[in-house]
Order: C-alpha cells, then structure tokens, then sequence
C-alpha cells in the first residue's frame, strides 16, 4: 500500500456528530469505535470516540476522535483542510454542505488565478478551502 496524507481532527467531545456531518457531505463509508470497545467499558467516556474513520467513493479519508479526559485539547487554528479538483459539481455540492451553519471567509467564486476557490469554518470550528480548476 502506498503512503497516504489525511486529516485527523480532535474534537472535544461531539466526534460522532462530526463524522456523522462529515458522511453527510461525502457519503462513503463511515467507521466508528469507542473508547468502550477498546477497553475502558466502565470509564465515564466509554461511549466516547476513540477513533473515527470516513473512507469516501472519492478517495478521501477523514479521521478523528475525542479526547479523553487527562489529555489536552488544543482545537488548532493552523490546520485546514483543502478539497481540489476540476470535479467541480462534486466540489460544490460539499462546498454548499460545508459553510452551512459554519462562517465564509471567502466566497466560492472565480478567483484572479482563474480558478473558483472558497474558504469556510464549518460548523464544528474546522477551516475548509476548496478550489476548483477551471480548464
């Protein structure tokens, strides 16, 4: 298997509602395990997220999970996540999903380098670009 770059997001405490959210814009196939499953059945964050897992038809792999009480959590500012592509009816339609309920710094639009780019902050605090190639 070659190597492969994804996202691995740490949420607070709403992982599932995330990667949920996320298999909502995406599609694809959706894994989810508890730190319950993984050993800690009687710990108060059992039903907690341990680690998350989307695979999409497009290729794309997302992880995450929530962060067990004792650890810190630093919800980053110097993370975003881009989706490129010349697919642009694909790229759109999670552009739309995305920046529902979340804050557009940036429009979709043609930009000056000719292709259309945005950029958001969805709803659960993590910064999206998208950029369709124009041909």
């Amino acid at each position: 298997m070659a190597s492969v770059l994804n996202p691995y997001i740490s949420f607070t405490d709403n992982a599932r509602e995330a990667m949920e959210y996320y298999q909502g814009v995406f599609g694809g196939e959706l894994t989810l395990n508890t730190f319950g499953e993984f050993g800690a059945d009687d710990a108060p964050f059992a039903d907690k997220i341990m680690h998350g897992m989307l695979k999409t038809d497009s290729g794309y792999t997302l992880m995450a999970a929530d962060t067990p009480p004792g650890m810190e959590h630093n919800p980053g500012t110097n993370v975003t996540i881009s989706l490129s592509g010349s697919d642009g009816d694909d790229l759109r339609g999670y552009w739309e999903k995305l920046s529902d309920g979340g804050t557009v710094s940036v429009p979709l639009e043609k930009q000056m380098w000719g292709d259309e780019f945005g950029a958001c902050v969805d709803r659960f605090g993590i910064p999206w670009m998208v950029n369709i190639t124009q041909s």
